[in-house]
């Protein structure tokens, strides 16, 4: 299936709102949230549209991981990624945080 990943695409929209769903607090995968939006296997494309937001953007990016829990950044915004998560009070070990213990789960 071809997917658009157009920032004013459907799936942009769906990524968008659901990153925006995550709360303080929990984290969530790139894949994750693809399969939210309805694009399973789209990871990739998940995390090409977080790194193409505008330096401005209010949508909490930090929240959402590689699916084992790490930091996927690397350098500066790999530490300011660590830095927003700890400050919610997500506990990063290693540059890496527990899924179980953390992850956003939509009951």
């Amino acid at each position: 299936m071809a997917i658009n990943t157009d920032a004013e695409s459907d799936f942009a929209r769906a990524v968008y709102q659901l990153v925006g769903s995550i709360p303080a607090g929990c984290i969530a995968s790139y894949g994750q949230i693809a399969t939210l939006a309805g694009f399973p296997q789209h990871a990739r494309f998940v995390g090409k549209l977080m790194s193409n937001l505008p330096n401005d953007t209010r949508l909490p990016w930090w929240r959402v991981l590689r699916s084992n829990g790490e930091i996927a950044l690397p350098g500066s915004a790999g530490e300011e990624q660590r830095q927003r998560l700890e400050k919610e009070g997500v506990l990063v070990l290693n540059l890496r945080v527990s899924v179980k213990r953390f992850g956003w789960r939509l009951d």
